[in-house]
């Protein structure tokens, strides 16, 4: 799909040329578009009660005389902002489904920025979305091959900008949502691997996949732990960026990729287990971001790293009650075996020391408690560093892929004690999400640390179940961010 910038006609929108036409009008404005035609006809659905100015609103006109596009829809954003715009785009992309349109035109009533155009693009990805990779017999959605956004010429520069960044951020959200969908006897942590090498050929990437005698020998005793049940080999995934001077310190990504968890010997119930291939949702996001950013070509330095593997019962599993020894010489009383991501995770985050980072951020599906605390809205952010959490809330507003700063007392840490190590991998279940970081946060002393726990965002259940690709948005933001404040 092509997006471009167009500058409106002299004549007004009356005068373009194109197959169809989304109008999104904001509801705390006028129900007017500036153009004679387009106002008439409106006026005359309004009055007739076939159109209000109220947010979630559409309207479909057809053949509105004087103008010359055929196929109108209107759709009422909640005001004039990048997040109501996105949300009134798919309102009006519904209008249009599955009819002959080649090429689209987009105009927002009201002042148009970067961050509208990025909107623009996630919300025609998201439309055009249809998983097919196992379900061939599922029916594409017909979308428009050209889709051109609106603008004054004073705004037109912006708006190429935003296309440009958003076209990376939706091909990255794309990725990480399709991984992230293929069942686990297809997304394999071998084939994760394979993913980063095919994504590193593309993109110029510097890749390594470590197998499981490499990390043996780099002491990774909590990640080896996690695998022992599962006959699909673990892999541990490093990929670099390299934007900036070598002297720069690198941005790391540290993603969760349980291909699929059982929760081992402490055995999930049945109900659901199937979703519980959406436990590599981190990694999937890392790939994601990667991908992104090595599109957009930032003068930045990033690091991906993915721990991968199943959790799985078997007479080799782990067992509740053993100890483990981390890379980072910390051993782990282990007292639930369903309590694996912060298992790969550590030995993952001491990994990371050896680039010498300016920030480590963890992406992970970690812990039901954070769904509990938070919904299906917010991720669950944490961090020790003010800066560093400012930075990541920042990126989530202008992303529109929403976090929320949660607490790291210490006093949570009370609960991680351990008769027989020197960390138990649980507390109790209160707190949980919080306890889970506290784990995390004892392997982040050499660099500043965020850590994301996305099990409430990474997918949905239910009819709509699948990956969302967040938080690829939040991530790439991020990174967009800190190349910004050097340059």
């Amino acid at each position: 799909m092509n997006f471009h910038v167009l500058a409106t006609p002299a004549e007004g929108l009356a005068g373009l040329v194109a197959d169809a036409l989304i109008v999104v009008l904001p509801a705390d404005g006028k129900p007017q578009t500036g153009d004679k035609p387009l106002d008439a006809a409106i006026a005359a659905a309004t009055k007739g009660g076939d159109f209000e100015l109220k947010a979630g609103r559409t309207l479909y006109l057809h053949g509105v005389p004087g103008v010359k596009v055929a196929r109108v829809a209107l759709a009422v954003s909640r005001d004039g902002s990048a997040k109501a715009f996105r949300a009134a785009m798919a309102a009006g992309l519904a209008t249009l489904k599955n009819r002959a349109v080649k090429h689209l035109a987009v105009r927002l009533v009201g002042a148009a920025d970067a961050a509208h155009a990025e909107a623009l693009t996630l919300a025609v990805d998201q439309a055009g979305y249809v998983y097919t990779h196992t379900k061939p017999s599922a029916e594409p959605v017909t979308m428009p091959a050209k889709v051109s956004l609106v603008v004054d010429k004073d705004a037109m520069t912006a708006a190429k900008l935003g296309l440009t960044q958003g076209q990376a951020v939706a091909a990255g959200v794309a990725m990480a949502r399709e991984c992230a969908n293929r069942p686990a006897n297809h997304c394999t942590p071998t084939w994760l691997g394979e993913e980063a090498k095919r994504l590193g050929k593309e993109f110029g990437l510097q890749v390594q996949v470590l197998d499981r005698k490499a990390c043996e020998k780099l002491g990774m005793g909590s990640f080896l732990s996690v695998s022992r049940g599962s006959e699909e080999p673990l892999r541990f995934i490093v990929m670099q960026y390299h934007g900036a001077a070598k002297k720069d310190a690198p941005i790391v990504l540290v993603g969760k990729g349980i291909t699929f968890d059982t929760g081992g010997i402490s055995l999930k119930p049945a109900a659901d287990m199937d979703e519980m291939k959406f436990d590599m949702g981190g990694a999937a996001s890392v790939l994601g971001t990667m991908r992104a950013v090595a599109e957009l070509k930032p003068k930045v330095n990033l690091v991906g790293i993915i721990p991968t593997c199943e959790n799985m019962p078997s007479g080799l599993a782990t067992k509740p009650g053993d100890v483990v020894t981390s890379m980072s010489g910390q051993t782990i009383e282990i007292l639930n075996t369903d309590a694996e991501g912060r298992l790969i995770l550590c030995d993952a985050l001491t990994y990371a020391e050896r680039f010498k980072p300016a920030a480590v951020v963890d992406i992970a599906t970690l812990t039901g408690a954070c769904v509990v605390a938070l919904g299906h809205h917010h991720a669950g952010l944490f961090s020790p560093d003010d800066s560093l959490a400012g930075d990541l809330l920042a990126a989530s507003r202008s992303a529109d892929d929403p976090c929320w700063r949660m607490p790291l007392d210490d006093e949570y840490d009370e609960g991680l004690k351990s008769n027989f190590a020197d960390v138990a991998n649980v507390g109790s279940r209160a707190g949980g999400a919080i306890t889970a970081a506290k784990f995390l946060q004892r392997f982040t002393k050499a660099y500043p640390w965020a850590h994301l726990d996305v099990a409430g965002v990474a997918n949905r259940s239910g009819a709509a179940k699948g990956g969302t690709g967040r938080p690829v948005g939040l991530l790439t933001h991020f990174v967009l961010s800190r190349a910004a404040r050097k340059a």
